[in-house]
């Protein structure tokens, strides 16, 4: 159990450092907005890549950040019912949650997404606006790496959740202080 729980906090690790590097795209997401804003409604101009810029930069921060959130316990929950649990039930709630649902679900979509990028990648697929942002693949390459990290983030919580079930005496882990 040890090795698995050392296994479970490197994935923590690296889930939240790269949840950390990526949450810093917020900061030019809002300057693209601003800009797009400030220019659109004043000074009358309209630009499709801006916008394009917008959404590629909403899409990557939201599929990087999938993972980080789920280790934070930032996602949505039922809180209503959660809360009135044991920990005991929520740890096994967890547990059947991950195995059943979110380590499938992250796999199955880690594997069409890549088949999406890839295609997009072997196409040039750019946008089908003429005045749009080339290379559509790169924002897309966000689909796969997003789904893989939250798949990484499930198996840390199912086995931190297992230790819980099992009585290891660790403390819990960083993320779920």
């Amino acid at each position: 159990m040890d090795k698995a729980l050392r296994f479970a906090r490197a994935l923590e690790r690296l889930v939240s450092t790269i949840g950390r590097i990526f949450a810093w795209l917020s900061l030019p997401l809002a300057a693209v907005i601003v800009f797009d804003v400030v220019t659109r409604r004043f000074f009358v101009l309209g630009s499709t890549r801006l916008q394009e810029l917008e959404w590629h930069l909403h899409a990557a921060l939201f599929l990087m950040l999938l993972g980080y959130a789920y280790l934070r316990d930032a996602h949505v929950r039922i809180d209503v019912l959660r809360e009135r649990m044991s920990p005991r039930t929520r740890a096994w709630v967890e547990v059947v949650g991950c195995l059943l649902f979110l380590i499938p679900y992250s796999l199955l979509l880690l594997y069409y997404s890549a088949n999406f990028w890839e295609r997009s990648f072997l196409l040039g697929e750019a946008s089908a606006a003429t005045t749009g942002l080339p290379h559509r693949w790169i924002v897309k390459a966000a689909m796969p790496l997003g789904f893989a990290l939250l798949f990484l983030a499930g198996l840390s919580v199912l086995l931190n959740r297992l230790r819980d079930l099992l009585g290891g005496d660790e403390p819990p882990t960083e993320a779920r202080r």
